[in-house]
């Protein structure tokens, strides 16, 4: 069965979240784990998370995925910033115990001028700090497009993250189409090419979601602008082929399309209609 959903409102707890979820027929999906432009998060009700856990062994979610907020940026040449990438990420880990063995996402960040080797080391030393062996959840790096300075804007830049974090069992990768695409890895004409690099470079077995997006702008633009599925530079044909790949089919995937609920539920069912099981 295919896994699919989007990217949901944490406002109202997570049993809201689930019900949104049944409406568009979405076995999972991902959530800000407090306001994505940062701050103190909402105090998690523990009946709610009890219901939650209901709803989501009678719906069948799967591996949802938490965010991390997008001001969050762990290799920033400002300590301030640093120590609250630290503070918040060791917060929403914890709170991820919650709901255990799921997945927590972010964005490498942005060196700054420092150069991609600074990022990458002080990256990988906040994990080291952060990172607990009785931890559940596995924590995504994701692939970025490459704009300004950001680190992970080619799949050495992750494996270099991955090779220097002890824990290496906490560790996975999230895959962003539009992000791989603007960053110059041409999904559309050469998937398989694309999925043989990452598996030499850091590893299939690493890859543990995918957010399905199409591209405003397209190969190598460097843009980050995502755009509905099949209204894009990517297109539908290239995404029936990724939701559909060997190699694919079997992770989440997670839509964070610019769509309302409704355009999402479009989406998810058109794509649940073209998946390829065999």
């Amino acid at each position: 069965m295919l896994t699919i959903g989007c990217h949901l409102s944490s406002a109202k707890g997570y049993a809201a979240m689930a019900k949104e979820a049944e409406k568009i027929n979405a076995n999972t999906f991902q959530f800000f784990t407090r306001n994505p432009r940062g701050g103190k998060a909402k105090a998690i009700d523990p009946k709610d998370v009890e219901k939650f856990h209901e709803e989501a062994g009678r719906l069948g979610i799967q591996k949802i995925l938490a965010h991390a907020p997008y001001t969050l940026n762990a290799c920033s040449p400002d300590e301030k910033v640093r120590e609250f990438a630290y503070n918040t990420m060791a917060d929403d880990l914890k709170r991820m115990e919650y709901t255990p063995g799921n997945c927590y996402n972010f964005h490498p960040g942005s060196h700054v001028k420092q150069g991609a080797e600074k990022g990458i080391e002080l990256i990988a030393e906040l994990l080291n700090n952060i990172l607990r062996p009785e931890q559940s959840t596995t924590v995504l790096l994701e692939t970025m497009a490459g704009k300004g300075s950001e680190i992970g804007r080619n799949f050495q830049e992750l494996r270099e993250i991955l090779d220097r974090v002890e824990l290496q069992d906490k560790m996975g990768v999230c895959l962003d189409t539009c992000h791989i695409y603007d960053g110059g890895y041409d999904i559309v004409n050469d998937l398989d090419g694309v999925l043989k690099e990452f598996d030499q470079v850091i590893g299939l077995s690493r890859l543990k979601a995918v957010h399905l997006n199409d591209s405003m702008y397209g190969l190598n633009s460097h843009k980050d602008r995502h755009a509905k599925i099949g209204e894009g530079k990517i297109g539908k044909e290239a995404m029936i082929r990724i939701v559909s790949h060997p190699a694919l089919k079997n992770l989440p995937f997670y839509l964070e399309t610019p769509n309302d609920l409704e355009g999402y539920g479009a989406e998810i069912a058109f794509l649940r209609s073209v998946w390829k099981e065999s």
